[in-house]
């Protein structure tokens, strides 16, 4: 079941991006993607991490393409501890970790699949692994986009056509945030009987062209500290604008949860 914020939140900035989470568990964003898939209903999946919070922030067509979503999970520990402090827990999902249960429904109810982002290399090697591990899963496009898309660009209509040309009714969307977030939205638009789902760089831990931290990396919380030792270069400015945030964050939950 969706979980939608009380009022009271949306007066705290802070409070109203953390509470764009609504739905708290895997089962349940599972269940209501499978039966949308049946009914032939598009969705918008939209992971909600600290880095998404700072592009929040500053960024208002993110923010209203955020809300449009229809279907937000936390990414991230700190959502996760956030809601906690709020008295409102979720459990953490993170964007990658769908690419495999939602294809497997897909395989299921015989949805034919799109794959959007990353390079041809990393999508037709995440095409064949996909279809190695589910048989009956139907791949109908997979494109690369050009260096720099803009997702208001003549590049992201020419692929949104793609995809609806394809017949797809389910899109992973692997174009990092906000460029993702911006053009599901626009997409679902066009195309309203088809999911899309961002996933960050889900595609290439599948093809094998990233390294994911290792599972007991991830079971501690630190599967950031692996990324910045693996990019310290690209990640460290936007660490740290997330450890810049995160006071002020944890000090709105509480006060959200004293009330």
């Amino acid at each position: 079941m969706a979980d939608k914020p009380p009022k009271s939140e949306t007066k705290n900035p802070g409070q109203q991006m953390v509470s764009l989470v609504n739905f708290a568990t895997k089962a349940a964003l599972l269940d209501d993607i499978e039966l949308r898939m049946q009914q032939q209903r598009g969705f918008t999946i939209a992971t909600l991490n600290l880095d998404h919070i700072v592009k929040l922030r500053r960024l208002p067509a993110f923010r209203a393409a955020y809300k449009a979503h229809s279907h937000v999970v936390a990414d991230g520990n700190p959502i996760v501890w956030l809601r906690r402090v709020m008295g409102r827990p979720v459990e953490l999902i993170p964007g990658s970790d769908l690419v495999k249960p939602i294809a497997a429904l897909a395989s299921k109810n015989q949805v034919p699949v799109a794959l959007l982002g990353a390079t041809e290399q990393a999508l037709a090697m995440a095409s064949a692994q996909l279809k190695q591990m589910f048989g009956q899963l139907d791949i109908v496009a997979t494109i690369s986009p050009p260096f720099g898309l803009e997702p208001e660009g003549k590049d992201a209509d020419a692929a949104i056509d793609q995809v609806a040309r394809s017949g797809a009714r389910l899109c992973f969307l692997a174009l990092g945030a906000p460029k993702q977030e911006l053009l599901a939205i626009r997409a679902v638009e066009k195309i309203p009987n088809c999911g899309f789902v961002s996933i960050g760089a889900g595609l290439d831990f599948i093809a094998g062209t990233q390294e994911r931290a290792p599972l007991w990396v991830q079971k501690i919380a630190m599967e950031w500290l692996w990324r910045l030792g693996s990019n310290p270069t690209r990640l460290f400015k936007r660490y740290a604008e997330c450890f810049y945030v995160l006071p002020g964050l944890f000090v709105s939950a509480y006060t959200t949860r004293s009330k």
